[in-house]
This record gives C-alpha cells, structure tokens and sequence, in this order.
C-alpha cells in the first residue's frame, strides 16, 4: 500500500503583487514530523505557513494533505500582536472559540466541547486559570491558553509562528516542553516558524531552512551538514550540534 504524506507542498510560489515571497518550494511532511521553518527576515516563512492554511494564495504550485484530512484537523497559533494581547475574554471563553471548526452546524457548543476545554487546559497546566481574564495573564500564560486553543481545533497537525517571541527564558522552555509533549506523547504533527535556531536542533526532527537563493528541507543531521546551517547566527552551535 502506497503511504501518503500528511503534507505536500509541490512547487509552491507565492508572490505579493510584483515581489517574489517564495520561490518554487517544494517538501513532504510525515505523520509525527516536527519540523521548524528557519531563515533571515524577509525570507518567507510566515508566508509559507499561510499559504498551506490558505490564508494567501498560490502564484504556482499545488498544497495537499492526505487522504480524509479535514481542515478542522489543522491548530494554528499565530504571530502575537497587540490586540490579541488585550483579548477581552476568560481563559475559558479563548479556548473554547478553538471548537468552532468541530462545531458544524450546531448553534451551541455541546458538552463535548465544553469537556474538551477543561481537558486541554489541564494538560497545558492551565487549568486553575479558566475563570481569569485573558488580558490578565502574563505573556507566557497567554501563549499557553493560545496554544490550548489550537490544540483544541486539532488531533493531528498544528502550525506555530514564532510561538516564543518576547517571551522570558522560563516561559520560553517551558513552551518548548509543552510543544515537544503535544509532538511526542500525543503524536501531533508540529510545524513552527522561529529564529531560534539551538531549539530548533534541539526539538525538531526536520527543518525547513529558506533563503532568497533557494532552501533546504531534510532531516536535522543533514541539516547541519549542510552549508545552509552556517547561514544563520549561532552557526557555531550548528556545526557542533549543540
């Protein structure tokens, strides 16, 4: 039996009116891959991310998932900004709009999706906080309860950019060690844009490095090999796989 990617990206291009953001990218992504999307600013790495949940569209290429998969499988967290900072909700109320993709038709959330939220909250470490007001949470908290959020979208794949952005160094591991959990105890597919370059090594089993020349997409030892590695600052950490 032929096995399919979760993901496929085949010849992607994305252009914003006349400026080229991704050329021609193509890679496969695996049940279980956790792969982090690197490269300097202005690269195309957010774009890339949208693109596959169809928020921009395709210049060229093709985007497909497997066979069955419905986009009420997919989680995204994306890129902070202000008035998401200051969301005017409970905790609750932010996780719970993350079953509207599973709601269908139904006008009311069900007790499935109520359970969902407690569950998901529980397994973030999030749980004594459900009835606090969103905007009162401190910054990694916040990330937490979004990241409860997509999880609560998704079983199977989940999109993060750059999920760690102005957080402290505590907030920082420890949003790592929650996303490496959702990867390797639940089997979630993770795909994070980031700059951070030694947790992407650290984590990752796959990386998606792109630049304005071309890109790489393997595996993380191949990666290291690779002269795309010594592109990025920190390049020292890279060649001796720390």
């Amino acid at each position: 039996m032929l096995h399919l990617p979760q993901l496929s990206c085949k010849n992607v291009t994305i252009v914003y009116e006349k400026e080229v953001a991704v050329s021609n990218v193509s890679f496969d992504i695996e049940e279980g891959d956790y792969v982090s999307v690197v490269g300097e600013n202005g690269t195309g790495k957010s774009s890339i991310l949208k693109a596959i949940l169809g928020l921009v569209p395709l210049r060229e290429g093709t985007v497909s998932f497997e066979e069955g998969f419905k986009k009420n499988h997919i989680g995204y967290l994306s890129q902070q900004n202000p008035m998401q900072k200051e969301f005017p909700a409970s905790v609750y109320e932010v996780v719970l709009s993350g079953c509207l993709n599973s709601k269908g038709l139904m006008p009311f959330y069900g007790k499935g999706a109520k359970k969902l939220v407690k569950d998901t909250l529980m397994k973030l470490g999030m749980e004594e906080y459900i009835k606090k007001s969103f905007a009162e949470l401190s910054g990694g908290q916040k990330q937490r309860v979004l990241l409860a959020r997509a999880l609560c979208s998704t079983d199977k794949i989940i999109f993060l950019d750059e999920p760690v952005t102005g957080l402290d160094p505590v907030a920082v591991k420890e949003m790592y060690g929650l996303i490496e959990k959702l990867n390797k105890d639940m089997g979630i597919t993770i795909v994070m844009v980031t700059h951070d370059i030694e947790n992407a090594l650290e984590y990752s089993n796959k990386i998606l490095h792109l630049t304005k020349r071309g890109y790489f997409f393997g595996t993380k030892d191949k990666y290291i090999d690779s002269p795309y590695a010594a592109e990025l600052d920190g390049n020292a950490a890279v060649r001796n796989g720390d």
